[in-house]
């Protein structure tokens, strides 16, 4: 998938017309309506010619039987503000179609911002740096992807990022929303379409509604507002975390998932979803992880291991991120993980980027499973 030449051909073209062109989105698809999607053209509605910037292609030759159809219309980059609920989009990075479902308010630590000397603070024991930042504002959107794009970006990005702990003794039991994730704002390429169902996904229409009187055209339906308030906690976005190693950047996102019995004991579970981008150039590879943990009761753990979930992801131009999400359990209801990838050039050599250090916070209250969702 190309989604790099998503990235840089749908912004370049975007940014060499005026208002007075509106772009369509055209994406490859097989004589059976099903996408093979993230190879888009660019051509401009009031001119009839090619975007000034066409994105290069990737695979070796185009697939047999396969045409070119028109997804929708790029709108308008918002600047400020934030999109509102309904709003369909590409992803810029992943290339994936999704619609908004509500926004987050998150808290950003940005680790290539160097605070004042005054406002600096003691790290968690071991962390690297000997700096904190402060949390700035930023939005981030819950939102829903398309199940015809999954395929095509499962080797680059996980699509079930929203997991729980179920509701029964087994404490290593966790369940996945499939579908659901996490967008940064400046990840969203808005657009918008004349279907009335334009996201294939099973929640798709029992959220959302058709409003043509309204822009965008989908409105939430009352049981997105009750799933959204009842499963809060779940969902809730607080932190980001961020931190750039030699143009490899490194975003964390913590949730807390509960609090669970065993052994006469307490253990608190989060989940993190992390990922790893190539700023630059020069094509690596992920090879080894390392983990410190440390827990509020005193315990400092060290993890190492080959790859992350299985897998040692190539980050290259063509293919410049990697997502994926994992899970953490104390016996503390509170502590701090930070640690380091290891990462391979190809003539050979290594360094090492850092993961920037994060909290493990733990709710108040323990949760039940998401409402709605029958095991």
């Amino acid at each position: 998938m190309a989604a790099c030449a998503l990235r840089r051909g749908l912004l370049s073209s975007v940014s060499k017309y005026n208002k007075k062109h509106t772009h369509r989105i055209l994406s490859i698809a097989d004589s059976t309506g099903g996408f093979e999607a993230f190879r888009p053209r660019f051509q401009c509605r009031t001119c009839g010619l090619p975007g000034a910037v066409q994105p290069r292609r990737f695979m070796s030759s185009r697939p047999e039987g396969k045409i070119l159809e028109t997804v929708g219309v790029f709108e308008a980059v918002k600047q400020h503000g934030k999109y509102e609920t309904g709003q369909l989009f590409l992803h810029s990075v992943f290339g994936y179609r999704g619609i908004v479902l509500f926004p987050w308010h998150a808290r950003l630590y940005d680790r290539d911002i160097t605070p004042p000397m005054s406002d600096s603070k003691p790290e968690p024991p071991g962390a690297h740096g000997s700096k904190e930042v402060k949390g700035k504002t930023h939005t981030y959107y819950q939102v829903l992807i398309d199940t015809r794009d999954c395929p095509h970006i499962s080797q680059r990005s996980q699509t079930e990022a929203v997991t729980f702990l179920a509701n029964h003794d087994d404490s290593r039991a966790l369940y996945a929303i499939p579908g659901l994730d996490y967008v940064s704002h400046e990840d969203i390429l808005p657009y918008n379409s004349a279907e009335q169902i334009p996201i294939q996904h099973e929640l798709f229409e029992r959220f959302l509604m058709y409003n043509p009187a309204k822009s965008p055209p989908f409105t939430a339906r009352d049981t997105l507002k009750a799933w959204q308030e009842k499963n809060h906690p779940w969902l809730e976005l607080s932190d980001v975390h961020r931190e750039t190693t030699e143009n490899i950047r490194v975003t964390v996102i913590p949730f807390y998932m509960g609090m669970r019995e065993a052994q006469n004991s307490h253990v608190y579970w989060w989940r993190y979803c992390i990922r790893l981008e190539n700023m630059g150039n020069e094509v690596v590879q992920l090879r080894e992880r390392h983990w410190r943990i440390f827990s509020l009761s005193g315990t400092l753990e060290t993890v190492r291991g080959r790859g992350v979930v299985g897998r040692e992801p190539v980050l290259s131009k063509e293919q410049p991120a990697f997502q994926y999400s994992s899970h953490v359990s104390l016996q503390a209801p509170s502590g701090h993980m930070w640690g380091t990838f290891r990462i391979e050039r190809t003539d050979g050599s290594h360094f090492d980027v850092r993961i920037p250090p994060f909290s493990l916070e733990s709710n108040k209250d323990d949760k039940a499973p998401p409402a709605g969702y029958t095991f």
